[in-house]
């Protein structure tokens, strides 16, 4: 991955990545996050709802968002300033989401792109949309092989505490479903 500067970049420049949600990164998330509200962990009480199972967090999607910025456009070394969203249907365990940003302005005295953001399920419908305000890096920052390696080390490494975590989100899920009844 090779960081693009505020010369490099254009108006309707595009970059996306394809995600399937999977069950175990939204416990994880959850988890990490403390977003215990049960329309996310609790299938009973989701099942009560107009979603009828547990929907993923909007910010959980909105996440996919920033990775397309942090790892494609502009990429490694940019600085995510801000960012609207509109959460148009729900994302559900299962789903492939495919996030996009395109440029839409360029302001290189200012070091700062406009980026229009959307993320589409499988389907090719719409489920969240908005803007970002980004400040590309100064310098290119290529993100070698060796780092990737690394993270991806540092990511087994870690990976017991994901299992801790998913056990305790799933043991807090059944500690809250019996309580109700």
């Amino acid at each position: 991955m090779i960081g693009k500067t505020i010369g490099e970049l254009e108006a309707g420049d595009h970059a996306e990545l394809t995600r399937r949600v999977e069950t175990a990164d939204l416990a994880g998330f959850i988890s990490a996050v403390g977003d215990l509200n049960p329309v996310h962990s609790d299938a009973a009480y989701a099942a009560a709802t107009p979603f009828r199972e547990p929907i993923a967090p909007g910010i959980f999607t909105a996440g996919l968002i920033s990775a397309v910025i942090g790892t494609r456009l502009p990429g490694p070394g940019a600085i995510y300033l801000s960012q609207t969203l509109k959460f148009s249907k729900p994302v559900k365990a299962g789903d492939t989401i495919t996030a996009q940003v395109v440029v839409r302005d360029v302001i290189r005295e200012r070091n700062r792109i406009r980026l229009e953001t959307a993320c589409r399920n499988q389907r090719g419908e719409e489920v969240l949309s908005g803007e970002a305000w980004v400040m590309p890096s100064n310098v290119h920052i290529v993100y070698a092989e060796e780092r990737q390696a690394a993270a991806s080390l540092a990511r087994l490494a870690l990976q017991p505490w994901s299992w801790a975590a998913q056990a305790m989100t799933a043991w807090a899920t059944m500690v809250t479903s019996a309580a109700r009844r």
